[in-house]
């Protein structure tokens, strides 16, 4: 069961399956694994892509999820039946309320494979975290080495000089989805978790 120090955890990833079928399977893993560990699932609403796969392994493992979509893309990344399935659902008015209340409503976050809206939320909770607004657990579910250059680019970053808060900037990488839960609540046992919450802009 989840401690009581976490109980939710955001997953970014893409709305399309990708190429790769590991991509795909390692959602459904993901997704199964937070629900066996009695948390709850907070992620961008798709029913599709690799957001179905993971909102539909937490489901059928028992896992509580809660979907956050923008209303012009209910549409484009879902399906009404399928949303209708969704323990809790929250429609925002654009990107920006979505990201802020997906932050909100968790206490860590792990990114699997997926595309530039993918890439654009893992490195705002990444900046919000150099910030010192949030100690919240970071994942990169480096997936057969999906985000090997995006760590690369980061450790580019640190050596000329642009992270200044690089103990801030550090995000677990981690190869298997199996390995993600343990090393977020690992996480959360030896630092991290503080539940500041971002004023808006």
């Amino acid at each position: 069961m989840a401690s009581n120090s976490l109980s939710s955890v955001c997953v970014y990833c893409g709305s399309s399956p990708g190429n790769d079928p590991d991509h795909l399977a390692a959602g459904r893993t993901l997704g199964r694994a937070i629900g066996e560990a009695g948390l709850r699932l907070v992620y961008g609403g798709g029913t599709k892509g690799i957001m179905g796969a993971v909102a539909e392994g937490a489901m059928d493992a028992g896992g509580k999820v809660t979907g956050i979509i923008p209303r012009f893309l209910m549409n484009k990344e879902a399906t009404e039946k399928a949303l209708g399935a969704l323990d809790e659902l929250i429609v925002t008015e654009d990107m920006h309320e979505r990201k802020h209340r997906m932050f909100e409503e968790s206490d860590a976050f792990v990114t699997l494979p997926g595309g530039i809206g993918t890439l654009e939320e893992v490195i705002e909770v990444m900046t919000w975290a150099q910030l010192g607004r949030h100690t919240k657990p970071i994942v990169l579910a480096n997936i057969n080495g999906f985000w090997n250059q995006l760590s690369t680019l980061l450790d580019h970053m640190r050596e000329a000089g642009f992270i200044h808060t690089s103990h801030r900037v550090k995000p677990l990488i981690v190869d298997t989805a199996e390995e993600i839960i343990p090393a977020i609540l690992d996480a959360r046992v030896n630092g991290g978790g503080d539940e500041k919450i971002i004023e808006r802009l």
